[in-house]
């Protein structure tokens, strides 16, 4: 008998190892943070009035929007907003054809935004939790002229609207974007590049130092990126976070270890050129140095496998110490990283 219920034990303790082992990384539990992100929309206050109030309106503007008033100006080239010719660059900016049509674009697809503040208030619920000392921007909306999809500043996260009036917009073809970039700019991918910028904006590349900014420095660097925007959006889906069509995502994770394997044997890894980067992490139909069957970026996906398995092998590494890590090498030896 006492043999039986001791083979029992060892069963549970077994099982319940297996299933700490196999717990989902990115679930914590957030009911105890709270956060009120209340969206600001500068696009409706310089859009909804009457062009003449504009410039009898800035001190106001200027208070209600200070900390972004200035960002947004550097967008649209307006210049430094305590210029006394500034009141009169935005009311050019407000009544130029094209923005005004835009703006009545935004309205339609953005007639409030609702959605957009429960997942940033989510998201940084998360951002809370793994940086309790983190601050919480103030957010804001505007029209940029299509010039910007996420503006970042010290304690100000702006999103430029027109910049997710969905694939199928009219003036994205005119203004020469790629289908393939313009699949992305849809409203559902409003708060996930939100936190990819915010991310980004923290831990510059060029300001972390690493050893070398070869292949694999940029690899995992954007790969930390990645990692950070699902532990801020566990429920999002990669295809999301990634910016992958499904076919896409389905053939990195099919693939994942013939392009790991292809990057080592094509001796890729160390290659300091901004060409063979820029092939491997930046933006293009596909990856060339795979196949066209590869997303863009398809480089940045294994960057993330390899952080990924890090982050689970060593599970005394808190998010922030991952995020300023700069021993790259390191990492990639206890990632212990062998796709198959």
């Amino acid at each position: 008998m006492k043999s039986s219920v001791f083979s029992l034990i060892l069963i549970v303790i077994l099982l319940s190892g297996t299933i700490s082992c196999k717990r989902d990384q990115y679930k914590i539990n957030i009911s105890g943070i709270s956060t009120d992100i209340s969206v600001k929309r500068l696009e409706k206050e310089l859009f909804s009035v009457d062009p003449e109030d504009i410039i009898g309106n800035l001190p106001a503007i200027k208070e209600n929007f200070k900390g972004f008033l200035q960002l947004f100006s550097e967008v649209i080239n307006t210049g430094d907003i305590s210029d006394p010719e500034f009141g009169n660059y935005l009311v050019s900016f407000v009544t130029d054809r094209q923005n005004n049509e835009v703006y009545t674009e935004v309205m339609k697809v953005f007639p409030d935004t609702e959605m957009i503040e429960k997942g940033l208030e989510n998201a940084f619920r998360h951002y809370l939790y793994y940086f309790p000392a983190g601050k919480v921007p103030d957010v804001y909306t505007c029209i940029t002229g299509f010039n910007n999809s996420i503006i970042t500043g010290d304690s100000s996260l702006g999103i430029g609207l027109d910049r997710y009036l969905g694939a199928e917009c009219k003036y994205y073809p005119r203004l020469q974007i790629y289908n393939y970039l313009a699949a992305r700019m849809t409203p559902e991918y409003v708060v996930s590049d939100c936190m990819f910028g915010w991310g980004a904006s923290e831990w510059i590349f060029s300001a972390m130092n690493y050893p070398s900014e070869n292949v694999l420095a940029s690899m995992i660097h954007e790969g930390k990126l990645r990692y950070f925007q699902k532990c801020m959006l566990p429920e999002v889906k990669d295809e999301i976070i990634f910016g992958f069509t499904p076919a896409q995502m389905n053939f990195c994770r099919n693939n994942e270890g013939q392009m790991w394997h292809s990057l080592m044997e094509n001796e890729l890894l160390f290659k300091t050129d901004q060409f063979t980067i820029r092939k491997l992490t930046g933006e293009a139909p596909f990856t060339s140095y795979f196949t066209n069957e590869s997303p863009g970026r398809a480089a940045v996906w294994i960057g993330f496998r390899i952080v990924e398995s890090y982050m689970k092998k060593n599970q005394n590494i808190s998010l922030e110490e991952l995020m300023t890590g700069t021993d790259i090498q390191g990492m990639l030896e206890s990632a212990r990283y062998n796709p198959q």
